[in-house]
């Protein structure tokens, strides 16, 4: 019984130093699974264009930022002109929407699961920074679409997406009244209009400068820590487990500490 009692602070001096070891969050720095992502982000040298913000970690291959930036891509057979030509100055917010979904690695806290033919995974309600919703609105405001959704419902008969039959090509401005129902509408709620600002920490930038780093790195850390957080996002049993084990085994820590010498000293070894 005497050789048993020096165990305990041993065990708790080693599950807190397992404590301190890096656990890889599994909302952090990830690809979804769908149609073009990668199984894991890594350095994109040449990545096209608008997507080149994303070079050094990307979830998205160079060829596919390339089709990202098509009229007519073979992403997803999908046509901006749809009803008619699409002003560059509109384009370029789809195009760095496209550039977000296709390659950005820090979008995991929004990842839901989906049942569909071309992918096992969608994002669902990105909170999208105030600016980049408002200026996509004002820089479409004035485009023409006939369609309030446009994940679903198209003409597809001749193999691109149309217009379906008796649907009217209308300004954005009038589909989408406001920016808030852009964002949120216009690819069914994978987007949420967040009143916060840009460099805030608290939303996802579409359009940022590489030279300054990339800021959604901190916006997922910190929307990956509240959901981990939040008593309505309750982890698997074992998951949990595992992650309370170390965070305990730190708290008891000082008592092994002291606990430790005291023991030894008296317990003195099999002589005794």
């Amino acid at each position: 019984v005497g050789m048993a009692l020096p165990v305990l602070p041993v065990l708790l001096v080693l599950l807190a130093a397992d404590a301190v070891v890096p656990v890889k969050d599994p909302l952090l720095n990830i690809c979804m699974d769908a149609k073009h992502h990668k199984s894991e982000p890594g350095p994109e040298g040449k990545l096209h264009d608008q997507c080149s913000p994303w070079k050094d970690n990307a979830c998205c291959t160079a060829n596919t930022s390339s089709e990202a930036h098509k009229d007519q891509s073979n992403l997803y057979n999908f046509n901006w002109n749809h009803c008619g030509v699409m002003p560059p100055k509109c384009k370029r917010h789809f195009i760095q929407d496209t550039c977000l979904y296709e390659c950005s690695p820090n979008l995991g806290p929004w990842i839901d699961q989906v049942d569909s033919s071309w992918r096992r995974e969608r994002i669902l309600h990105v909170p999208l920074c105030r600016e980049d919703c408002e200026e996509w609105w004002e820089d479409c405001r004035d485009s023409l679409t006939c369609k309030e959704n446009w994940h679903e419902g198209w003409n597809w008969a001749t193999g691109t997406n149309r217009c379906p039959w008796g649907s009217l090509c209308r300004p954005f401005s009038e589909v989408f009244p406001r920016a808030q129902e852009l964002c949120e509408k216009v690819w069914s709620h994978s987007y949420r209009y967040s009143p916060e600002r840009r460099g805030s920490g608290r939303c996802i930038q579409m359009w940022f400068d590489p030279a300054q780093g990339n800021p959604n790195v901190l916006v997922a850390k910190y929307y990956a820590w509240r959901k981990r957080s939040s008593p309505a996002q309750v982890a698997p049993e074992s998951d949990q487990a595992v992650r309370a084990l170390p965070c305990a085994a730190l708290l008891l820590l000082p008592a092994a500490l002291v606990l430790l010498p005291e023991l030894a000293g008296g317990w003195g070894g099999p002589e005794a």
